[in-house]
């Protein structure tokens, strides 16, 4: 008995010491998992202000008045913000993007729906200095105003804008990044930086200046439409309708003119573009019809250019012509004076004559006939 119990208590002590060697080693092994970070969001679902200096003010969608902005306060989208003279406000759509104004300055936010991940400004007057994200998504953020907008902007940007006395006027200026414009029969694909130009767009929005100040892109100009016809397999002819654009280099001191007409009859719009160099030549024009392609004078402007010899041949051929002409002048018989009036008098008295006669004859050739 005494030496049962001592050999059953070893058995079990081996038991148990088998039982924590069969533990399976890959779950001891195995590491905690822990939680990947959430990436932080381009935009928060609504700006706050960052800074508020001096007299900067806020007016919510839902109110008439304006408010004193504070800082570290969301408002909601939809908004309107100005600063007066000696103010400066910052106003945060996410941590890496802001809108900078300060004077006599003033911009409003778009008011939209609920899960919109979409984020735009809207220029009212003054000066508003954007900062966003070189990698923004496409159609991430935009810039609105009467005549244009801006799409896609990454970087830094500024934008002036003023009211003149026959409409507005627009400075849109890429610091850094890249950004785009589109307006009314014309799109700027791309400015890089230190690219500048200068919108103006009358009152009744008929009449668009684009103006070079500072840089060279490409400035994308409508055409209208035109029909191409096409031979498909089986052999049937198929007619497509196409827009057709012309491509202009906006460089300082150029400039495009878009003029816009609507005519009496019929509700399209007849559309007259015209691009011009440094020089003030007229390098490119149009007229068209919207959507209509048999109303298309598609490019007027020859883009043929005259060799050194030509133009010099051309410039030969007409002082030739000048001084034949003088020569011809000096060399025509006298008639100046009282002689040569006496002469025109007289022809002029002779022809008066013949008249009569005539009118006499036919007269009396009335008379008979009667």
């Amino acid at each position: 008995m005494n030496k049962t119990v001592p050999a059953l208590a070893a058995s079990l002590l081996a038991a148990a010491a088998l039982a924590q060697d069969e533990t399976p080693v890959e779950e001891a092994a195995l590491p905690v998992p822990q939680q990947a970070p959430a990436p932080s969001a381009t935009f928060l679902p609504l700006p706050f202000c960052r800074m508020s200096e001096g007299l900067a003010e806020v007016r919510s969608p839902a109110s008439e008045e304006w408010q004193p902005v504070e800082e570290g306060r969301f408002y909601p989208l939809g908004s309107a913000y100005r600063t007066r003279q000696g103010g400066r406000l910052v106003l945060a759509f996410g941590p890496d993007s802001t809108a900078t104004i300060s004077g006599e300055s003033s911009f409003g936010t778009r008011q939209q729906p609920l899960g919109d991940k979409t984020r735009g400004i809207v220029l009212a007057y003054g000066t508003v200095d954007l900062t966003l994200p070189e990698n923004l998504r496409e159609g991430a953020f935009f810039v609105a105003a009467p005549g244009f907008v801006v799409k896609n902007p990454a970087g830094e940007s500024r934008y002036a804008y003023e009211t003149v006395g026959d409409g507005d006027k627009a400075t849109v200026r890429c610091v850094t990044g890249s950004l785009g414009v589109e307006g009314r029969h014309f799109c700027v694909p791309a400015m890089r930086a230190a690219n500048e130009m200068v919108v103006r767009t009358s009152h009744d929005h008929l009449v668009t200046f684009l103006y070079g100040t500072s840089g060279d892109y490409v400035v994308r100009l409508d055409q209208g439409v035109c029909t191409k016809e096409d031979i498909g397999d089986d052999g049937q002819v198929t007619t497509s309708v196409e827009k057709r654009t012309s491509e202009w280099h906006l460089s300082p001191k150029t400039k495009v003119i878009i003029s816009r007409c609507l005519p009496a009859i019929g509700g399209r719009m007849s559309v007259h573009t015209m691009a011009f160099d440094a020089a003030g030549e007229r390098q490119s024009e149009c007229y068209f019809c919207e959507g209509r392609a048999e109303v298309n004078s598609g490019e007027l402007v020859s883009k043929v250019r005259l060799t050194g010899e030509e133009v010099a041949k051309r410039a030969a051929e007409a002082t030739t012509e000048t001084v034949a002409a003088e020569d011809a002048e000096e060399a025509a018989p006298s008639g100046s004076g009282d002689g040569g009036k006496k002469a025109e008098d007289d022809g002029g008295n002779n022809n008066g004559n013949n008249n009569n006669n005539n009118n006499n004859e036919n007269d009396a050739s009335d008379t008979e006939a009667e």
